[in-house]
């Protein structure tokens, strides 16, 4: 019968708290670059101008056809170079860390711009016409009475979406990059602990995830009085 041995998880949680800041990291980031361009995304889907729809429409088709997994290796084993060059990078930079944050944030783009183009449809056609009847234009009337109203609905739906991002940046592993699930596994391997370092690791994530959406809720509970 295997013993258990959970002695080591002390010692080693400075450093699996360094691979949660990266995992943290990666989290808001991805989440902040996906909401923008997704909106993007998502303005330009409802474009009357076909070749901006098609070209918005062709995007979230392709990203969400697409293992996530897919899309790391191809930023990091593709594109390093391009990203230095593009990007300015300074030699010292981890590129793996780079690389981690555009996938996720080109990736969760597409799911962003579904739910926030299904947001911006769920708002009154008469709003946009009262809009129009006061003299604004299509973006001063998005920009001013559509996405307010549109992003309080899809508040809960981005947060949710959110936390299936921290769940899945565990990828990372993949290329190589330290986040806590490859910290601890690291850790596990090193000390002899491997299945008792991948339960805890399990059992944080469990513990925010629950966390996160237990506040999701209250949050959702709150705002549809």
């Amino acid at each position: 019968m295997y013993q258990f041995n959970w002695s080591g998880i002390t010692s080693s949680l400075p450093t699996l708290a360094q691979g949660m800041l990266i995992t943290v990291q990666i989290t808001a980031a991805a989440v902040i670059v996906g909401i923008i361009w997704g909106t993007i995304l998502a303005l330009l889907r409802l474009s009357p101008i076909k070749p901006l729809a098609w070209f918005a429409k062709c995007y979230v088709t392709i990203f969400r056809s697409i293992p996530l997994v897919m899309v790391l290796l191809w930023f990091f084993l593709l594109v390093p170079q391009l990203l230095k060059s593009l990007l300015d990078l300074p030699p010292d930079i981890d590129i793996r860390f780079v690389s981690a944050i555009i996938a996720f944030s080109l990736f969760e783009a597409a799911y962003y711009s579904e739910i926030i183009r299904a947001g911006i449809q769920s708002v009154p056609r008469g709003q946009v016409y009262a809009a129009n009847a006061l003299g604004m234009t299509y973006m001063q009337s998005m920009r001013l009475v559509v996405l307010p109203q549109a992003f309080r609905a899809m508040v809960p739906l981005l947060l949710t979406q959110g936390i299936v991002l921290f769940q899945d940046t565990a990828l990372v592993y993949v290329i190589g990059l330290a986040d806590f699930f490859r910290t601890a596994t690291n850790i596990g391997e090193r000390d002899g602990q491997l299945v008792e370092m991948v339960l805890f690791a399990g059992a944080c994530y469990f513990v925010i995830c629950l966390f996160a959406s237990t506040l999701v809720r209250r949050f959702q509970k709150r705002y549809s009085r």
